[in-house]
Formats: structure tokens, C-alpha cells, sequence
């Protein structure tokens, strides 16, 4: 069994990180520390590690444990089978991968009776052994004759000469050096082909693309083999991997084909079959996998971060908002939320529709606005949308309330929201109808705490989110959204309690008895009041205190990001300077004459103070942006509205690997396509724009038939 200190040393060694850091991080983990807390208040442990970083050591963790626990499994079965030298032994122990470990392992498998054993049981391992030296001068019928005769083995010259070829073909398959050339030439070389099923190309269309499509696998993006393996899954394509079969025949055959003799060109020949029947389909398996796997990850990386930038969106804040969800035939469904997102009236306005009677539904959507005291509004950007707007529009215009700002929400998962078991929790006596505007409201005045009530999956930012493996894309998800809900901070005594099952140390248990607590003893007034919440132990204190924010008590440093255990070093720091920790927060001069040095000390490094400091100078701040309303052109409502080289401005909706999706207001997002962003295809599009962000764009193609747009960045 590995040890941590042998973890920690090959961590550190393939993330060129220093080893002490790396055992620190694992130690944390051990202790059951979460990742947002380790990268917050653990910064001296850690050298400052990022989630990130944090993250590709506990990937590496798994990976080198999972291997141990498989070279252990191979290990206890040869020794069970009493084959299990000291040499392999060795072997075994230096091998660093599942492949290297299988390969090893292979020829021990226990396997079903094939023909290499059919043989074998006729004792004619001797006769494949003399053949495969390719010594003898003698032909092959001869020595099977001498050797059979010798042996008293009674079958025919051709049926030992064949029983000898079973051996040798399953020998060399199973040797490591041939897969090892085959997994290094599918590695460089390999080709990923598709094509169309016969008579399926109507029906396929939306893969013309993969029609008869190759491409080398070690440059084939994410994007696309995920496609073509959706398109196989579909019927709609065939999918294959294909090497170069005559180079790899003749580079295996240079490890075991000696000379020119008869019994040379009998090992060539068992070693074509060792590679086409053997050998190669269990390495295309493997390649087939692996690279599936790689898809996955990039696809679920580029989702992940897709998904943290909604969450990490600029929230409205807390001011009383309309909310609207627009439709046509049933009209506009409407509610009023307070400033903390609180129901307080709907009803139905028919704002989409022309005609003598919108005047006074206009008329009706002031009254509410008036009423209600409403600071904005928030309109979904579905069916009807467009419509909608301009109908507000002209209510805010005529009736002069120019100072109330209109909202364009994505409702994306909003109907997902509207039927779920969390929404009937919260609004069990309104329909799905109410729930709906609800949270398109709610989404405005504070995207993270109304998102995460449902699945990341249905947030609308994904590709390919049900293509790819679902156990380690909900883990993925999870941690995106637990290192959002921490990043932002939570305030205890509003939060819902799906959103304090994201805060570090709490889960869903502990977010029910907080929820019980308030509501039992009303609001906290101070972090410390944390501990009387049952089951909330020391431990769990410890991981939430410093995410959860409490407004307006006594002790200011409980609305910030200041840990309580760092508490005392600011009173310290208070009453150095003979002023209160009030006033020292609200006192610039004061915090910028201090020397943090003087407070280092064996519990609190300088990385510590720095943010210590950081969170003193804005103090409750909210560290996202303040959310921007962006307006459609008044004149394009529909794709067929749409010209060449017209100008717009637009809202990124998603980004893939190919390129960033961007709503122009006309029921279908154009692409922009990766390379309007950089040259360079290793770069992150993601580090370049994001979700949410605002965008200048010109009209570059328009395809009526399948629906698409294109779109250029106006630089």
C-alpha cells in the first residue's frame, strides 16, 4: 500500500510543486477541509494555491491511488497462481499506469479456453518454442513430424504446425513490447474516421459534417469527436479508428522475426494475426476509450467554466423588481418581488399583443410599478420577448418613469425551476406559471442564489452536458458551484437553504437546522451564535464561519470574509493604534500606517494579514459586478431581419472550444467563431471572454435553411 509521503512526492513531482506544500494540501484534505476553505484561510500551508490547482492534486491523488489499488488486485492473483517471480514482482511495482500494469498482467489473465491453451494442453508449447527461435533449418512439417512422433502426440502435421501458430500468435500479442509499439503508433498516427449510415442521410443532416470525415485523433478537438460519437449513438454515423496496419505489422515484426527461414516466415505470419486479431482491436478499444475520456474532460472543463460565469453574473442587488415572463396567446405572466426576492402579487398583462386594449394593459403594468415601488424589471428572453419589451418600453416612456431600468433575463432552466420539487417547496400554492416569472425576477436581483436551485445542467450553457460521463460532470458541476457560493459569500440570515448546502462544511443536513434555527430564534446577530445550531459541531464551524455573512450586528468583522480565528489580531491590531475595530475600519490612514510584520507570527502568516487587510478596506462588499441593461435593436426581432455586415451588440450566452454564442435579440444566438478572438488555437477562449459579457458584432453570414448565423467581432 502507498504510502502519503510517496503520494505527495509523485504529486509534487509531476505538478513541479514543492513537496511539503503538496503533503500540507493532502493533510487538509484528510482532515476533511474543503477545497474553498483550504484556498482561503490555508494560504501559508498551501504557498497561496489556487482551486485549481488544488483540484489536479486531488485528480493526481485518485489516479496513483487507483493504480496502487489495481497493481495490489494483479499482485495477490499471480501469487495465487503461484507465478509470481521476484522479477516481475519488480516489475510490477515500478509500473506508473493501468495500461503498463495490464499489459504486464495480460499473459497471467485468467481467460476463457482459447486456442493457444487447446494447444498447450496438447503439449505443443515445445514444438511453438522451436519455431519461434527460427534456429532450425529443418521446414516445418518435418520438425512438427520429428516433434510429434517424439512426444506421442497423435494429430496431423497441419493441425500441430497450427497449434504451434496459436501459441506464438497469443505469445506476441500478449507481449508488452507489441502493444506498447501499436499504443505508440495509434498514438502519433491514429486517424478517427466517420461516414453516414447507408440511407440515413436525410435523417442526418445536422451531422452532414461527419458524412466522410478523417482527421488525425491526436488533433481532433473535443467538439467534434463528441459529435461524431453522438452521431454513432444516434445510428445516424459509423465511427472508426483507424493506423497505418503494414508500418505497425513490420515494427512488431522487427522485435521477434529473425532471418529468412521457413520458420521466420511462420512467426511473420503469427504476427499479422497477433496484430489484426488481437492486438489491434484491444488497443483501438483502449484508444477509443481513452480518447472519449479526454473528450469528456475538456468538454466538462469548458461547461464547468461556462457554468461558474452565470453563477459569478452581475446581480441587480436588493431592489424591488417587476419580473415578467412573456407569451402570446396566454399573455405576459407578472409578479413584484420585494428587495429580497420576496412574492408580493401576479397576475397576467397582455403586453405582446397589438390592439385597441394595450393601452390599458400598459396601464395596468405602471400601476403595479408605482404600487409596488419597483426599481427595475426583469423581462425572460423566450417567446415573446421582443414584443414585450417594446410594449414596456412605451408603458415607462408615456408615463415618464424613465428611471426604471428594463432587464433582458435568460430563462434558460426557469421551466425546469417552475416543476421541481424545490420550487412547490417554496410556492406550494401558486402554479408553475407564477414560479416561472419568480425566478426569472429572482435571477436579476441575485443570479448565484436563485441558480443553484436547480441543475447546473439545465442553467442552458452547455453542448454536449448529456454526452459525457455523468458521475464525474456532476462532480465537476458541485465544485463549480460550492466555489462560487464561497467566492461571493453568504448572507446567513436571508439564505435560502439550497444555497447554504454550497457553503464550505455545511451540506444539506446542516443548511435544514440552520434554516430551523432562524426560523425558531429569528435572525443571528452574530457568527458565534453559529454553534448552537444542532449537529454544527467545531469542525464544521470551522469550514462555514468565514463564508457566511451577518449584517448590521454588533461585531462588523462578522460581514466580511475575516475568519473568527483571526479575529484577535485585529483587535490587537485595534488597540496598537488605540482605535476601535469600527474605526479602524472606517479609518484608511490608520489601516495603511500599520506594519504587518510586527503581527506574523507561528498561526498567522503575512498572505493572511494581506487579505485580512483586503477585506477591512471594503468591508461586506459584494465582489461581483453590478449588473448592465443591454437593448436589442429595436428594428431586428428575427433572424430572416437580419443583413450582411450590420452592426450589433450582443450578450455571450455560451462558449465552446470552436467559438462564443451571442444573443442578438433574434430567437437564435450567432457564433463567433474562435478564430475572431486569437491566432492561437492552444488558448483558453475562456480567458478571453465570458459568459454574460457584452459584445460588439457585425452581421457576417445568415443560413435561412439551417437556421444559423454567423457573426464577426467589430474591433
Amino acid at each position: 500500500m502507498i504510502n502519503e509521503k510517496d503520494i505527495a512526492a509523485s504529486i509534487a513531482s509531476s505538478l513541479s510543486l514543492p513537496k511539503d506544500k503538496v503533503a500540507n494540501v493532502l493533510s487538509l484534505l484528510t482532515d476533511k477541509c474543503t477545497i474553498p476553505f483550504i484556498c482561503r484561510y490555508r494560504k501559508e500551508m498551501t504557498g497561496g494555491m489556487d482551486e485549481t490547482t488544488v483540484e489536479s492534486i486531488i485528480k493526481l491523488q485518485n489516479q496513483i491511488i487507483a493504480v496502487d489499488d489495481r497493481r495490489n488486485a494483479i499482485l495477490k492473483s499471480i501469487e495465487e497462481q503461484g507465478k509470481l517471480t521476484s522479477d516481475l514482482k519488480a516489475s510490477l511495482e515500478k509500473a506508473s499506469s493501468l495500461s503498463e500494469l495490464e499489459d504486464i498482467y495480460l499473459p497471467y489473465k485468467p481467460k476463457k479456453r482459447t486456442k493457444a491453451e487447446k494447444a498447450r494442453l496438447l503439449g505443443l508449447e515445445g514444438l511453438a518454442k522451436m519455431i519461434m527461435s527460427q534456429n532450425s533449418r529443418s521446414d516445418s512439417e518435418e520438425m512438427a513430424d520429428n516433434y510429434c512422433h517424439k512426444n506421442h502426440i497423435d494429430i496431423s502435421t497441419e493441425e500441430a504446425v497450427q497449434g504451434a501458430l496459436d501459441i506464438i500468435t497469443e505469445w506476441i500479442s500478449e507481449d508488452q513490447r507489441t502493444r506498447s509499439r501499436i499504443r505508440s503508433s495509434y498514438r502519433r498516427n491514429g486517424i478517427v474516421q466517420s461516414e453516414v449510415v447507408k440511407k440515413k442521410e436525410e435523417e442526418a443532416g445536422q451531422y452532414h459534417t461527419y458524412f466522410a470525415h478523417s482527421e488525425p485523433l491526436s488533433r481532433c478537438p473535443s467538439h467534434r469527436l463528441l459529435a461524431m460519437r453522438r452521431g454513432e449513438k444516434e445510428g445516424m454515423l459509423k465511427v472508426s479508428l483507424k493506423c497505418d496496419d503494414d508500418w505497425c505489422i513490420d515494427n512488431i515484426s522487427g522485435l521477434f522475426v529473425h532471418g529468412n527461414s521457413e520458420s521466420s516466415s511462420l512467426v511473420k505470419t503469427a504476427v499479422k494475426s497477433a496484430y489484426k486479431d488481437y492486438a489491434r482491436p484491444a488497443i483501438e478499444t483502449e484508444f477509443a476509450d481513452s480518447s472519449k475520456i479526454k473528450a469528456d474532460e475538456e468538454a466538462i472543463d469548458v461547461f464547468a467554466k461556462n457554468v461558474k460565469q452565470v453563477l459569478l453574473a452581475s446581480p441587480l442587488g436588493e431592489v424591488a423588481v417587476l419580473a415578467i415572463d412573456p407569451g402570446f396567446r396566454t399573455g405576459c405572466k407578472v409578479v413584484c418581488l420585494d428587495s429580497q426576492g420576496k412574492l408580493l402579487t401576479h397576475t397576467v398583462l397582455y403586453l405582446s399583443r397589438s390592439g385597441a386594449e394595450l393601452p390599458k394593459e400598459q396601464e395596468k403594468l405602471v400601476a403595479l410599478l408605482k404600487k409596488y415601488k419597483c426599481g427595475a424589471m426583469a423581462i425572460g428572453d423566450g417567446t415573446a420577448s421582443r414584443e414585450t419589451h417594446e410594449a414596456v418600453d412605451k408603458a415607462l416612456e408615456d408615463s415618464r418613469l424613465t428611471d426604471i431600468e428594463v432587464y433582458i433575463v435568460n430563462e434558460s432552466g426557469a421551466s425546469i425551476y417552475s416543476a421541481s420539487e424545490v420550487a412547490r417547496e417554496e410556492f406550494p400554492d401558486y402554479d408553475i406559471t407564477v414560479r416561472g416569472a419568480v425566478s426569472i425576477g429572482r435571477r436579476l436581483q441575485d443570479p448565484l442564489a436563485e441558480l443553484v436551485k436547480i441543475d447546473p445542467k439545465s442553467i442552458g450553457v452547455g453542448q454536449y452536458q448529456h454526452d459525457v460521463d455523468q458521475k464525474l460532470l456532476k462532480e465537476a458541476l458541485d465544485r463549480v458551484v460550492e466555489s462560487a457560493v464561497n467566492h461571493v459569500g453568504v448572507n446567513l440570515n436571508t439564505a435560502s437553504k439550497h444555497l447554504l448546502t454550497y457553503v464550505s462544511g455545511v451540506g444539506p443536513k446542516l443548511a435544514e437546522n440552520i434554516i430551523a434555527y432562524r426560523d425558531e430564534n429569528g435572525a443571528f446577530t452574530s457568527r458565534d451564535e453559529l454553534k448552537k445550531v444542532p449537529k454544527l459541531g467545531a469542525k464544521s464551524f470551522e469550514q462555514c464561519a468565514g463564508f457566511l455573512r451577518i449584517r448590521g450586528q454588533k461585531n462588523p468583522l462578522d460581514n466580511t470574509a475575516v475568519h473568527p480565528e483571526s479575529y484577535s489580531v485585529v483587535k490587537k491590531m485595534a488597540k496598537d493604534y488605540k482605535v476601535t475595530v469600527e474605526e479602524l475600519i472606517a479609518n484608511k490612514q490608520v489601516r495603511e500606517s500599520i506594519d504587518l510584520n510586527k503581527y506574523v507570527d507561528a498561526k498567522i502568516g503575512l498572505p493572511t494579514l494581506q487579505d485580512i487587510m483586503k477585506e477591512l478596506d471594503k468591508p461586506g462588499r459584494d465582489v461581483r459586478e453590478k449588473i448592465k441593461p443591454l437593448a436589442f435593436r429595436q428594428n431586428v426581432k428575427e433572424v430572416a431581419d437580419l443583413e450582411i455586415g450590420m452592426r450589433m451588440e450582443g450578450i455571450v450566452t455560451n462558449i465552446t472550444n470552436f467559438g462564443a454564442f451571442v444573443n442578438i435579440g433574434v430567437h437564435r444566438d450567432g457564433l463567433v467563431h474562435v478564430s475572431e478572438f486569437t491566432r492561437d488555437r492552444n488558448v483558453d477562449l475562456q480567458t478571453i471572454v465570458s459568459v454574460g459579457q457584452r459584445l460588439s458584432v457585425i452581421v457576417k453570414d445568415v443560413d435561412m435553411k439551417l437556421n444559423r448565423v454567423a457573426l464577426a467581432l467589430d474591433k
